[in-house]
Parts: structure tokens; C-alpha cells; sequence
């Protein structure tokens, strides 16, 4: 059976000052009045006519029962209305309103045991289907290590140049990779001497600026210059002239003494 849903704005009693909408059945109302939730003077029964009208004429159908609760219902709101207005309290009123509220339980638990015995059969028919079985807690699935997956060789390819491309980056790179940054190894000293003397040996004389000339490296100016101050040590080379005009001249000497690098080597 259905009832219909009233809606009435600032009615009900909030923890604050302020008022509370209200939306529910019309015993709803009762009950909140009896328990000093919501004034009689705040409720509009017209209000509360013109919902009711509007619901019966969506309904298209007259439902008696559903009627004659609102009648009732109604009239006890009204004669409610009608006592606080003419500012009646005595002991018939209040007695009344005890029976109301009376009135107002048994109608609740009348339905409740409607709604309970509609569902009676359901759960009989339930219990009597379910008595007879026992149920057992699911077994865990033993995990399954086999690998039943079956790949195209397109992604295996791709995904083994994957990996030996991820372990290139791992390796050192190579020497060719630091060319430019990394300069040459030092140019020995010993043999750059060598090459002074050979050189002398075929032009006699030659100017000390030339002995720099074709040096492709820092190492190999350094080296030259380190040869000469040897040789000089040793006797092997003649120096003169100035500064800008300076000439290199072989002694014509043997060596006695073995030309070495420096230490520290011609960097």
C-alpha cells in the first residue's frame, strides 16, 4: 500500500534556532508532534489537503484504505489545530492526545506486520530449499609456472635487440669516443733528438724555429724543445745568433752521453 510523501518547509525543531524542512507520511507529523518535534501552529493543514488532492489525481484511482487514513489523520490534526487555537489545555486534551498517539503506535506496528508477513513466505521457501545443503570454503588454486604463451619471432627479435641494446649502453664506450677530448700520448723526447741530429746531418746548419715546423701536437713542440736543451747538455748542438735569428748547429761530437726524457716527460 502506498502513502503519499508530504513536504512542508521550516516545521521541524533543528539542535539550532533555526527550522528544518520536513518530507514524509502524514503519521510522521503525528508522531513528531507528540514528541514536541514540530508547533501545531506551524503546520498548514491546507497544505498538507492540496498535496494529498494532487496525489490522488496522479494516481488516477481512489484508494480507500489510503482514504480513510488521511480522513483520519486529518481531522486528528485539525481538531489539534482547533484546541490550540481556542487555547483548550486540560485533561481531555491531553488525554486525547495520548490516544492519538496510541492510536498512532498500533497503526505502525499493523504495518509493520503486514510487511513482515509478506515476506514470511519467501524465507520459509528459502530455509526450505538451503536447510539441506553444506557449503566448503573454496580450495586455493595452485599457481600454474608453465609458460603458455605463444609470441610471434617479430617480438622476440624486437625484444632481444631490446635488451642487447639496454646492455650496450652498460659497456664502456670506446676509445674512438673521446677523440678530441683526450689528447695523444707524450712524443718521446730521446726519439725527437734523434731526428734533430738526422736532420743536422744532412743541412749542416738550420734555424730553431724550423725544428717546430710539422709539429702536429703540443707533446711534439715540447718534446722538440726539451731535445734541443739535451743536446746543447751534451755538446751535440751549437746554439747562436739572437732571439729572433737564432740557428741550430750540429758540434759534430759523438754522443758519450745517452739522451733521455725528462722525469716528468714531454706532456
Amino acid at each position: 500500500m502506498d502513502s503519499p510523501i508530504y513536504h512542508l518547509e521550516r516545521v521541524v525543531k533543528a539542535r539550532t534556532e533555526d527550522l528544518e524542512d520536513f518530507t514524509g507520511p502524514l503519521d510522521l507529523i503525528l508522531h513528531l508532534l507528540s514528541k514536541n518535534k514540530m508547533e501545531i501552529k506551524d503546520i498548514q493543514i491546507s497544505l498538507i489537503l492540496d498535496q494529498y488532492l494532487a496525489w490522488m489525481d496522479q494516481r488516477k484511482e481512489l484508494d480507500l484504505e489510503v482514504a480513510s487514513e488521511f480522513v483520519t489523520m486529518a481531522s486528528q490534526l485539525l481538531y489539534i489545530k482547533t484546541r490550540m487555537l481556542l487555547s483548550i489545555h486540560d485533561e481531555e486534551a491531553l488525554s486525547e492526545m495520548e490516544q492519538l498517539i496510541a492510536t498512532l503506535e498500533a497503526h505502525q506496528r499493523n504495518e509493520n506486520y503486514l510487511k513482515i508477513k509478506e515476506v514470511v513466505p519467501q524465507l520459509d521457501q528459502r530455509y526450505t530449499y538451503g536447510r539441506d545443503f553444506l557449503t566448503k570454503e573454496p580450495e586455493p588454486l595452485q599457481p600454474n609456472k608453465e609458460y603458455r604463451y605463444v609470441h610471434p619471432k617479430e617480438d622476440l627479435k624486437k625484444a632481444m635487440l631490446a635488451v642487447l641494446a639496454r646492455s650496450d649502453h652498460k659497456l664502456p664506450p670506446p676509445v674512438s669516443a673521446f677523440q678530441g677530448i683526450v689528447g695523444r700520448e707524450p712524443y718521446p723526447v730521446a726519439e725527437k733528438a734523434m731526428e734533430i741530429l738526422n736532420r743536422l746531418l744532412h743541412l749542416g746548419v738550420t734555424r730553431f724555429k724550423s725544428l717546430f715546423r710539422g709539429s702536429r701536437s703540443r707533446s711534439e713542440v715540447v718534446a722538440t724543445f726539451l731535445a734541443v736543451l739535451e743536446l746543447c747538455k751534451a755538446r751535440r748542438l751549437r746554439l747562436a745568433g739572437t732571439a729572433e735569428d737564432c740557428t741550430v748547429t750540429s758540434t759534430g761530437e759523438s754522443g758519450r752521453e745517452e739522451i733521455t726524457a725528462p722525469s716528468d716527460g714531454a706532456e
